[in-house]
């Protein structure tokens, strides 16, 4: 009855709701977020039917578009110029458009579903995910609808991935494989990457192998895929320094230093790789010029940044953000260099939970953090004692208050409310005023 329940609440979410109803929205994530906690708990041993039961809630989604999100037409746009031999770094949709050249099908459609911000930017999805997006275009031609589907099914195969990987992975370092299904059913994840068509999985499933094949390892091995995990978001390059503690802390890798040289390097070597074919001038300033944006020019969701943003309108009278936003990323990797010099990484629980820590810093000094952005942290407090990451999967959805009928406007006391609620669950996890939820083998 449950997962009937369940299953209907999916449906009207995926058919039915509107992106500017938030109180519909929040009450069928609640309802969805209950009812899985309670199917976890019953019935989290029974592996295979939670697999089922994962799968089958995925399905439901299978042939609809995203609706809370419209970044899935600039997926569609990158895609069909790439089939098309064109390199869709050079050029933003809307030159192209300006300038009467339609190069693409569907071309004023796609740049009106993407928005004009998305549009008047510069792709920043790096070469792998360009991939996805060019499968797409290919197998689907001119159905954007069909093309959703093929993005999504990309995303489903990922998320089995991760299912099987990083259930292997809870297995080898002493957790029940069962623990995996906090992320393979969370209804934020079905809702923001398989509903919404985000590429976080692709990247995670690319990650989690890595971390897999690490732990048998076979470092080389695992070096290539989490320099694939970089292709598909930039985001696990944050991690590199954390892992040299873990080199030179294993029993018989030595020299482990020059060990964790050469794995960096390789991750490095592979994501460059994949870059190689679309290499210029105008790429390198193109690019770089749209990665700067998300810290000096866009905001959204941002907790510690409000704080500062609000301190320098009262103290200079303007946003200090252009300012601001190149201060932030520069604490961040302080933070992730203290935490690699400091932190044992004797093991692998350890060195993930050095991950989980470093990413929730960087979530908390962004000036944007859209939902999807937490299907990172939420993986890596699988494999930890911690559960704060599931909690955020929740209450981030609070940040589409700012989605109303009227237009865009952030409702920032259900911002502070969200990191309030996060922040005072991580405290009591860290002393020990709640349950250790994990479960373990040994």
């Amino acid at each position: 009855m449950m997962t009937v329940l369940l299953a209907v609440l999916y449906w009207v979410f995926s058919h039915k709701l509107e992106r500017s109803n938030f109180i519909s929205l929040m009450g069928l994530i609640t309802g969805m977020f209950v009812i899985t906690y309670w199917l976890i708990r019953q019935w989290g041993d029974q592996f295979r039917l939670m697999m089922g039961l994962g799968l089958g809630f995925r399905l439901i989604f299978l042939l609809t578009l995203p609706n809370l999100s419209q970044d899935f037409y600039r997926f569609l746009w990158d895609g069909r110029l790439l089939v098309q031999g064109i390199n869709p770094y050079l050029q933003t949709p809307t030159a192209y458009l300006e300038a009467g050249n339609m190069v693409v099908t569907q071309a004023s459609e796609l740049v009106a579903g993407m928005g004009e911000l998305n549009a008047g930017h510069f792709s920043n999805y790096p070469p792998l995910n360009q991939l996805c997006f060019a499968l797409a275009a290919l197998l689907a031609g001119k159905s954007i609808l069909g093309s959703a589907v093929v993005l999504r099914l990309l995303i489903i195969l990922a998320d089995i991935g991760i299912l099987w990987f990083g259930s292997k992975l809870l297995s080898k370092i002493g957790l029940k494989k069962q623990v995996i299904f906090w992320f393979f059913l969370n209804p934020f994840v079905l809702i923001e990457i398989t509903g919404n068509l985000h590429f976080e999985s692709v990247m995670i499933f690319f990650m989690v192998w890595g971390l897999y094949m690490l732990s048998e390892k076979r470092w080389i091995w695992a070096a290539v895929l989490i320099g694939l995990s970089v292709s598909v978001k930039l985001i696990p390059l944050l991690f590199l320094p954390v892992f040299l503690r873990y080199f030179t802390k294993i029993p018989n890798w030595r020299p482990g230093f020059a060990r964790f040289v050469l794995f960096s390097v390789l991750v490095m070597l592979t994501a460059g790789l994949t870059f190689a074919p679309f290499l210029s001038g105008d790429f390198l300033n193109n690019f770089g010029q749209t990665i700067a944006l998300w810290f000096q020019n866009f905001e959204f969701n941002a907790s510690i940044y409000y704080i500062i943003r609000w301190i320098g309108f009262q103290t200079i009278g303007w946003n200090i953000i252009a300012d601001v936003g190149k201060i932030l990323p520069l604490i961040v990797l302080a933070f992730v260099l203290i935490i690699s010099l400091i932190r044992d990484q004797k093991n692998m629980r350890q060195l993930i939970t050095s991950m989980l820590w470093c990413i929730s810093f960087y979530f908390l000094l962004s000036t944007t953090v859209h939902p999807w952005y937490i299907a990172t942290p939420l993986i890596l407090g699988v494999f930890t004692p911690f559960r704060f990451p599931v909690i955020w999967s929740l209450l981030v959805m609070l940040s589409y208050s700012a989605y109303t009928a009227n237009g865009f406007q952030e409702n920032l006391e259900l911002v502070a409310l969200e990191y309030i609620l996060g922040i005072v669950f991580v405290l009591m996890e860290l002393n020990g005023k709640l349950p250790n939820p994990t479960i373990s083998e040994t």
